[in-house]
């Protein structure tokens, strides 16, 4: 896994990926190892006067023995889970060493699993399966993306009342990605944009007919041009020079 460290003020920045294995590894929890081992010590230092019972031990290693299935059974479907997100956009978010929630989103390149902890891959880091809190549908994701880039671009507009022809062409720009949304692109769009759209659409159209009027009136009369009473004149034939 190849971190760069990124210094700030003199002190190096922590990342999230870090962050994220950090956190993942110190959940060690009490372990199969660790439950044998008090076992083991409960066995070298009691008391031999009165010593455990063969039937508290068998117990003892009965429950030792349903703390090993559980733990790997949880660590089979730990890892079956994470398996299930390669491939998939997903959303993770850590928590640095000073308290600041950071999120991210990625497409997840594979899986591992080290030290009984499962790991994704999103953009060469590895992130602990335990901090991805959602797996995103890519055809949801891609509605989401369309529809603030659409609203953004509304917001960029004037108001109504102060639309001008220059913004005619953003107007259709609008108009026609709307257009070509299916219904459930346009569903991620609030009624409150849609009728701002067909208020914008409407008023362009009025400022298109008015300019259009006005360049036809700007346009020069060919009928009669240069005739004072509208009628036509016979050309005057030149006279002859006299002696």
């Amino acid at each position: 896994m190849a971190v760069s460290a990124v210094v700030k003020d003199g002190v190096i920045e922590e990342t999230q990926s870090e962050s994220s294995v950090k956190k993942a590894a110190s959940k060690t929890g009490m372990d199969k190892d660790a439950f044998l081992q008090l076992l083991v010590a409960q066995m070298k230092y009691q008391d031999p006067l009165e010593p455990t019972s063969n039937t508290e031990y068998i117990s003892q290693y009965a429950t030792f023995s349903q703390v090993e299935q559980m733990q790997n059974m949880a660590a089979t479907m730990e890892l079956t889970r994470a398996s299930s997100m390669v491939g998939k956009l997903v959303a993770v978010e850590t928590t640095d060493k000073m308290g600041d929630v950071k999120q991210l989103q990625g497409l997840v390149q594979y899986v591992t699993y080290e030290n009984g902890k499962a790991y994704v891959s999103i953009e060469g880091n590895l992130y602990s399966a335990d901090d991805v809190t959602a797996v995103i549908d890519q055809t949801y994701q891609n509605a989401f993306d369309l529809a603030v880039a659409f609203v953004t671009a509304m917001d960029k507009l004037p108001r109504v009342e102060r639309l001008t022809i220059a913004d005619k062409e953003s107007v259709d720009a609008l108009q026609k990605g709307f257009n070509e949304m299916t219904a459930y692109q346009q569903s991620f769009i609030s009624d409150e944009y849609i009728e701002k759209l067909q208020k914008y659409v409407a008023k362009m159209a009025e400022l298109v007919e008015i300019d259009e009027a006005n360049k036809g009136d700007k346009d020069p009369d060919t009928d009669g041009a240069g005739d004072d009473d509208g009628g036509s004149k016979e050309p005057t034939q030149p006279t002859e020079p006299t002696e």
